[in-house]
């Protein structure tokens, strides 16, 4: 644990999507250095100092590929029925910690880099209640590589409440600061058979 922090950091690896547009889990694609998708963003979670690290799953997943060598993951399912994207997932994770921040992140990142979420760390001030970087696409707020205070999860179920269900509209609502990448395609995720070639090629 960073001993620079006084509030505890906990991750989270969202990996409940149904992968529609990929055709297969993205969660149980095989990264070039040997781990699934989700175990490898796991391990970043954790050796950025994150507490613990949960892997948000829909309500009748099964634990994806790569976590059989180890005894306790923590798992947090979304509602049954909830059909809410990524923020479900979020909400039913950060109640686990209420007073804790969460680093957040999709699975489908596969040229994340321990740089990126160091930077992303480092850079959180005490009185912000979200913190991401910029998007090298379209220049808004890339939520799902993201900070969330402990005061966003209040937040966030408000917005479910008024029936917002992407989480980077309440980030733009809420005037996120927003960090230029540190690394170049760090943040490119993989959607589609065509992004995770790409995503691969270096």
């Amino acid at each position: 644990m960073n001993i620079h922090r006084k509030i505890e950091l906990h991750g989270l690896v969202l990996a409940g999507g149904r992968s529609s547009r990929m055709g297969t889990d993205k969660a149980a694609l095989v990264h070039p250095d040997g781990r699934t998708l989700a175990r490898r963003c796991y391990d970043l979670l954790e050796d950025a100092g994150c507490e613990t690290v949960v892997l948000s799953l829909r309500h009748d997943q099964e634990l994806p590929p790569g976590f059989s060598d180890l005894e306790d993951v923590v798992v947090a399912r979304d509602p049954e029925g909830a059909n809410q994207g990524p923020l479900a997932g979020m909400i039913s994770s950060m109640k686990l910690h209420p007073d804790a921040d969460w680093l957040v992140l999709a699975c489908d990142l596969p040229r994340l880099d321990p740089a990126t979420l160091n930077h992303l760390i480092f850079s959180k001030r005490s009185n912000e209640a979200f913190l991401s970087y910029r998007s090298e696409f379209d220049g808004l707020p890339e939520p799902l590589c993201a900070l969330y205070a402990a005061g966003a999860l209040l937040i966030l179920e408000q917005a479910r409440l008024d029936g917002i269900r992407c989480p980077r509209k309440v980030l733009i609502n809420h005037e996120c600061r927003l960090l230029d990448p540190l690394t170049p395609r760090a943040l490119d995720n993989a959607n589609t058979p065509a992004d995770w070639e790409t995503a691969k090629t270096p």
